[in-house]
């Protein structure tokens, strides 16, 4: 799989915080549920898919920093669905709207190799400007992930402590020296090499936000863990990373309980909502007030 030569892309990190500090520390999901679909009234294809994501790329841009195509939404149309994303992926570039790859991709070797090429490789039609990436063959199995991330400006996002509640049983096991903790730390030391690779390793954690020397590899921790963090002894200021939060909107959690959850790491939230926001379609006014209004409710819980 040849790759092609790099562009001169800022890091992930500091691209997201940039968008942020301008436009809120939101995160649309694109999730073309076949339910969605229906009370849109597109057709249950591709071509339908299409509209969907593009009518909500249109209410997000220039609105909230980021969207989040669900990738497993987009499969079940085949070579089709996966057309339908490149062409979402691009679009979103045209419009300066980050991109969130929820794809989950793991394996080891070869074919984590593969998959990086896909997600994160220059030349690729579906690479993103992030990849969220599943840690259980061990966080190092997703070094081929890290590293072409590294050298493309691109980034990741480590599952650690999802908001799905069957998720404890692999993410808190070993109390103390949990799962999710282990994952967290990798994260922290992979952003400490990243940062000092930038000359920003002693920065402090200050600016707008808190996001300033912000790393490339971020981590997924879920709204709804509630006390999860401080019970596990979990330190997320330390991992300079951002922090992609689903559970926002549709799943419980209100933009006034991320401050209890996340605490003194609230300025590396990424806060994801699709359903709360996408109900209020097929209407671009409705579904751009929607991200607006969810945006500012974030942007004021989260300082």
């Amino acid at each position: 799989m040849p790759e092609a030569a790099a562009p001169a892309r800022a890091p992930f990190g500091a691209r997201l915080a940039a968008a942020m500090d301008a436009h809120g520390p939101l995160c649309v999901g694109i999730d073309p549920h076949p339910a969605l679909l229906d009370a849109w009234e597109l057709p249950r294809t591709a071509e339908g898919v299409r509209r969907f994501a593009r009518t909500v790329l249109e209410a997000a841009a220039g609105h909230a920093p980021a969207i989040k195509p669900q990738v497993a939404l987009f499969e079940p149309y085949g070579a089709a669905g996966f057309a339908v994303l490149e062409e979402l992926l691009a679009e979103a570039a045209a419009a300066g709207v980050l991109t969130v790859a929820d794809a989950k991709r793991g394996d080891i070797g070869s074919t984590m190799e593969a998959y990086a090429a896909a997600w994160l490789g220059e030349g690729s039609p579906l690479a993103a400007d992030a990849v969220t990436l599943s840690p259980y063959l061990g966080f190092e199995s997703l070094r081929p992930a890290l590293d072409l991330a590294a050298r493309t400006g691109r980034g990741t996002f480590v599952l650690a402590l999802t908001s799905n509640p069957e998720g404890r049983s692999v993410q808190h096991a070993g109390g103390a020296a949990s799962v999710a903790r282990a994952v967290a730390e990798a994260a922290a030391a992979e952003n400490a090499r990243l940062l000092a690779g930038t000359g920003t390793a002693g920065a402090a954690t200050a600016g707008p936000a808190g996001r300033s020397a912000t790393g490339s590899c971020g981590l997924v921790v879920g709204a709804t863990v509630g006390d999860a963090l401080a019970e596990l002894g979990i330190d997320l200021t330390a991992v300079r990373g951002p922090l992609l939060a689903p559970g926002y909107g549709a799943q419980g959690a209100r933009a006034e309980d991320l401050p209890a959850v996340f605490g003194a790491a609230g300025g590396q939230v990424l806060a994801a909502s699709s359903r709360a926001i996408l109900r209020e379609g097929p209407a671009v006014p409705a579904l751009r007030e929607a991200v607006r209004r969810s945006a500012g409710e974030l942007a004021e819980a989260l300082g």
